[in-house]
């Protein structure tokens, strides 16, 4: 990773968790501002095409990030289960245990944004390597399928009732009850 990258990586950070609590229409330049530390001269340098510019990056940077550390351990670690577990571990370590809401899935729910094909993406990714993975396992393709989509929707399910209700737990359970529903004493999907 280049140095350029890393000094952009904080900031990127820091514009994301304004999205998270205010939404991007409340993103305004002042929180923005606020948030990263930077000026507006300094700001519109880093992001010359202003506020889209940032929440593409943004959603580019969690998007890369869940390719690195979801979407490729589930296709490429030694033996699906591994792969999943991976996923969950991945999974509380960047919703921090359920105290994090999903920007994608925020985003997601802003009505008419520049950000459609990003989001479909996102998620898309994420439920066909996840049912990739339990297919791997011996489940029917169809079965697989439904599995995933039950538990990417689960996911961002607990995590909005966890913040709605201020209660992680409700994350950690859900999370819980997924790795139980998927793993077998065997070491085999059901």
């Amino acid at each position: 990773m280049t140095s350029s990258r890393r000094s952009r990586d904080p900031v990127l950070q820091a514009i994301a968790e304004v999205f998270r609590r205010h939404g991007y229409e409340g993103a305004s330049l002042s929180r923005l501002t606020a948030a990263t530390g930077l000026g507006k001269g300094s700001l519109y340098n880093f992001f010359p095409d202003g506020k889209e510019q940032m929440a593409a990056e943004v959603l580019a940077h969690i998007q890369c990030w869940f390719e690195a550390e979801i979407f490729v351990p589930l296709k490429e670690t030694e033996g699906p289960l591994t792969g999943i577990e991976s996923m969950f571990r991945s999974t509380e370590q960047y919703f921090q245990s359920g105290q994090r809401i999903c920007l994608m899935g925020l985003m997601a729910l802003d009505g008419e944004t520049p950000f459609g094909t990003q989001i479909q993406a996102y998620f898309s990714d994420w439920q066909a390597a996840l049912a990739l993975a339990i297919h791997s396992s011996g489940k029917l393709k169809e079965e697989s399928t439904d599995l995933a989509e039950e538990i990417v929707s689960g996911i961002q399910g607990a995590l909005v009732l966890a913040h709605a209700q201020s209660d992680a737990g409700i994350f950690l359970r859900r999370m819980q009850s997924f790795r139980r529903r998927l793993a077998f004493p065997c070491g085999e999907l059901q």
